[in-house]
């Protein structure tokens, strides 16, 4: 980590909506998903604002040695958004406790604010974690 990984630090992404991010396309194998309305999947954008605050602090990583990996999420879904309107998340860096990074986001659709809430992160030194990953998986009984 960086000297300059602190609180205070902003980001702002935009996404245009596309078709395959609608609830449908959450879980295809779900037959309750496929009958559901065409808008953002609240898993989806679980994961926009993530991307978000990745984007936020990468520069104040040594990336791609080290990453971050969510360890948290508190956020509202308050409004549909369907395809084609554009995403836009705000994120601010509030909290550096050691690795853990906290956030406090929002995200709108141009119409409306569509999330509010906190998002932490952990930051991971992404070799040692994928080992890890890796060994876990090994002592996994078949299904």
């Amino acid at each position: 980590m960086k000297e300059s990984l602190k609180p205070g630090i902003m980001h702002e992404l935009r996404f245009r909506l596309p078709e395959s991010k609608t609830v449908p396309h959450l879980y295809p194998e779900a037959p309750e998903f496929q009958a559901m309305p065409r808008v953002l999947a609240t898993g989806f954008m679980v994961g926009f604002i993530e991307w978000a605050c990745i984007q936020a602090v990468n520069a104040h990583l040594d990336w791609p040695r080290e990453q971050t990996v969510g360890t948290h999420v508190d956020l509202s879904h308050l409004a549909a958004t369907p395809p084609g309107l554009e995403l836009i998340a705000r994120v601010q860096l509030v909290e550096v406790d050691g690795r853990r990074l906290v956030f406090e986001v929002e995200a709108s659709d141009g119409v409306d604010v569509i999330s509010r809430g906190r998002h932490e992160r952990f930051v991971i030194d992404a070799d040692r974690f994928s080992r890890k990953a890796t060994a876990k998986a090994a002592t996994a009984k078949p299904v």
